[in-house]
């Protein structure tokens, strides 16, 4: 019986496996947590399906493996029966349960796709990539391919078949599919839009002091979403001023009565999430060769965490209350921070907040995240002087926003009436609590 490593998310392509807990020997029963794993966005700890006893372990503690691979191998009488129950369970998406299986595979249990041939399998090759990963691992030829190249190959309109693999055996990478993408623009005599490579980087530095830190999954994801970002994505970006005076005093007298304290990013939120309802042609994502405009205002909170970010989202924002959105945005952050969110509540969305403005910042443009159309940064709140009639002056509290927008989606004067709602919404906040 093979224990296969799960995918936690369509995008997921691999996984770190952290820590065992079983080893060789050990009889386990259904049900019963196997190993922990960690991806770019969460860790879990995996359950095995079937009973048995674990008579071989493949993939050690701290490695990290294509998502399919087999990390070990269980021998008992009722394997079958048990991988059988699970796999009838799979393919019924509504039985599914939220936490991550640990994928069973025996010969009497034909897989989804063509069967794998009775030999010995390098654990690091034996992947079998679903459909919605644009087809097996094995091109024809049998050349290897990993599910996120043949997907990166599938979006760029590359013939990954005509690429020359880089990856152990042969394998083709991402990296692989990325250096096709930049050959042309090098041929054609521009500059190729990658940077030094790391020896290079560390050449220049080889006699300054330093120590190197590795990147981890999450690092690495958010460096290649965010070159991803700005190298396809066309911004262009909105600025206004913002009156909080007013929001700053309701949510004074809210704090003082109110079991729940609210913050100004939890109105900040909900006033974003009714703008995307007041305009509701900016409350889309972008879909390759269409635009989808989404009913409900499911708001992305960037929440900072060591070593990265995380967006998890407020879902149905506009429809929330101001203390049901604060008690989320609190749980969400918490479970980020552990590494506990499920990719249900990163992944989609139809807008994102970035809000900065606790550190004192003043003013910035966030990156917008794929395939939403826009991202709010919201600066720090400061008085500053307002100029009256008679050339008079006096003091209210302001705050900067800057609205970046992918312009596939959002033209100019829609973004720009987008900002104005938002403006308008927060300068009048009696508003957000009917």
């Amino acid at each position: 019986m093979d224990v296969l490593m799960p995918q936690l998310g369509e995008t997921v392509a691999e996984g770190k496996l952290t820590k065992w807990l079983k080893k060789v020997g050990d009889v386990v029963a259904a049900g019963e947590l196997l190993f922990e794993i960690e991806t770019d966005k969460t860790s879990m700890e995996v359950p095995t399906m079937v009973g048995g006893v674990i008579i071989e372990i493949r993939v050690q503690e701290g490695e990290t493996v294509p998502v399919s691979s087999i990390v070990a191998r269980i021998e008992g009488d009722n394997a079958g029966e048990s991988a059988s129950r699970s796999q009838t369970a799979a393919a019924s998406p509504a039985a599914t349960p939220p936490l991550a299986i640990a994928v069973m595979r025996t010969a009497a249990s034909a897989p989804i796709a063509q069967p794998l041939p009775a030999r010995e399998i390098d654990p690091f090759n034996a992947v079998v990539s679903p459909a919605k990963n644009f087809g097996r691992a094995t091109l024809s030829g049998g050349v290897k391919i990993t599910p996120l190249a043949r997907r990166l190959a599938a979006q760029s309109g590359i013939d990954a078949s005509k690429l020359q693999g880089s990856g152990p055996h042969g394998r083709i990478t991402a990296a692989d599919v990325n250096r096709s993408v930049v050959a042309p623009a090098a041929s054609s005599g521009g500059s190729p839009p990658m940077g030094l490579t790391a020896d290079q980087v560390t050449a220049i530095y080889k006699d300054v002091p330093h120590r190197e830190i590795p990147l981890d999954g999450m690092r690495k994801t958010i460096a290649r979403r965010l070159v991803e970002s700005k190298q396809t994505v066309p911004h262009f970006y909105l600025t206004t001023d913002v009156s909080i005076e007013e929001l700053l005093d309701v949510r004074a007298r809210i704090n003082a009565s109110a079991a729940v304290r609210v913050s100004v990013n939890d109105f900040v939120v909900k006033a974003y999430a009714l703008a995307l309802q007041n305009v509701p042609a900016a409350n889309s994502v972008f879909a390759g060769d269409r635009v989808l405009q989404l009913e409900q205002s499911d708001v992305g909170v960037a929440v900072s965490v060591e070593g990265g970010l995380f967006t998890p989202i407020v879902r149905n924002a506009q429809a929330k209350s101001l203390s049901t959105i604060s008690a989320e945005i609190k749980d969400l952050a918490r479970r980020a921070k552990e590494r506990k969110l499920t990719p249900g509540e990163y992944q989609g969305g139809s807008a994102a907040v970035s809000n900065l403005g606790m550190f004192g910042v003043r003013e910035f443009a966030a990156i917008i995240n794929p395939p939403q159309a826009t991202i709010l940064a919201v600066g720090a709140g400061e008085r500053r002087p307002v100029e009256t009639e008679g050339d008079g002056l006096r003091w209210e509290s302001k705050m900067t926003v800057t609205l970046s927008v992918d312009h596939r989606v959002v033209d100019g004067a829609l973004g720009a009436e987008l900002l104005a709602a938002f403006k308008a919404i927060v300068e009048n906040p009696l508003s957000i609590l009917l």
